[in-house]
């Protein structure tokens, strides 16, 4: 049989062969794989490429060496899901770096990490003062994941006291000038809302590149012209402070009158109107 066809052949077998395995590996991101995942995917790697090539005369003892490091990690997966110990083993133990704002040094030596290192290390995380940074750790696959300190870190609306309505996924109602009934029917709407907040923009459908709705309803566009601003609706807003006008009014109304009964009424309103504002507030402002 001629060389390049034993080659085509061998291409075609490991090729499947490699595709299920994969299928059956971790999915995991490269970038925080740990030492020994990126050693089994380089191997695997290599032993494909040799047999691929002809290099491994003998397919059989290739397909088996492909077998033993592919299946090996897959069962290492399996039984390290069920014993802790073989989690450490194959996966090595989180490090304390940094512990109540105090950088353990005798832990970053055994990471053999420089200070130098350490600091940029720091400013990847976006923390480029040592002083801000209240915990630190190094994970098993090399990322370091701090905790700055209560008063630096950022405010919160929970912090705040404020509730703010919890969202939903956007959903993409136009792509490339066409619209798209399922995510128009995923959110409740249908063209008719979407032709009129086309028309309220002044924008035209066949313009439009993309189009999304978002949980609280807004429509946000990208035209494939980009010198064109679209106009950004203030509806809610107009609303908030329409009622806003309102219970000033009441207000007023009440300080005026010199009408018991009615500076009863025009105050209890006024009431009335806060506590709407402040169930609003989280959809109308956010």
């Amino acid at each position: 049989m001629n060389t390049w066809l034993i080659i085509l052949l061998n291409s075609i077998i490991v090729f499947f062969l490699t595709l299920v395995l994969t299928r059956f590996m971790k999915k995991k991101n490269l970038s925080r794989s740990t030492p020994f995942d990126f050693i089994s995917y380089v191997v695997i790697a290599l032993i494909v490429t040799l047999i691929s090539l002809g290099i491994i005369t003998n397919i059989y003892f290739g397909l088996t060496a492909l077998a033993v490091w592919a299946l090996m990690p897959i069962i290492l997966d399996y039984a390290s899901m069920k014993s802790k110990w073989i989690y450490n083993i194959l996966n090595g133990k989180e490090r304390v770096l940094i512990k109540n704002g105090k950088v353990m040094e005798e832990n970053l030596a055994k990471e053999r990490m420089t200070g130098q290192e350490f600091i940029q290390e720091l400013r990847y995380q976006k923390a480029f003062n040592l002083a801000d940074v209240e915990f630190g750790i190094m994970e098993t696959t090399g990322d370091i994941n701090i905790s700055l300190k209560a008063d630096k870190k950022p405010v919160t609306s929970y912090d705040l006291g404020k509730k703010i309505a919890s969202k939903t996924e956007s959903q993409t109602v136009i792509l490339d000038g066409n619209m798209l009934n399922e995510g128009l029917t995923n959110i409740g709407l249908n063209q008719g809302w979407l032709k009129t907040e086309l028309k309220n923009k002044g924008v035209a459908l066949e313009n439009v590149f993309i189009g999304q709705v978002d949980s609280s309803g807004d429509l946000y566009l990208d035209l494939f012209d980009d010198l064109i601003q679209v106009p950004k609706t203030q509806i809610k807003e107009m609303l908030y402070a329409s009622i806003q006008k309102c219970q000033a009014d009441l207000m007023s109304f009440a300080l005026e009158t010199k009408n018991e009964a009615a500076k009863s009424m025009y105050s209890k309103n006024t009431e009335n109107l806060k506590r709407v504002l402040e169930k609003l507030e989280p959809y109308l402002l956010r």
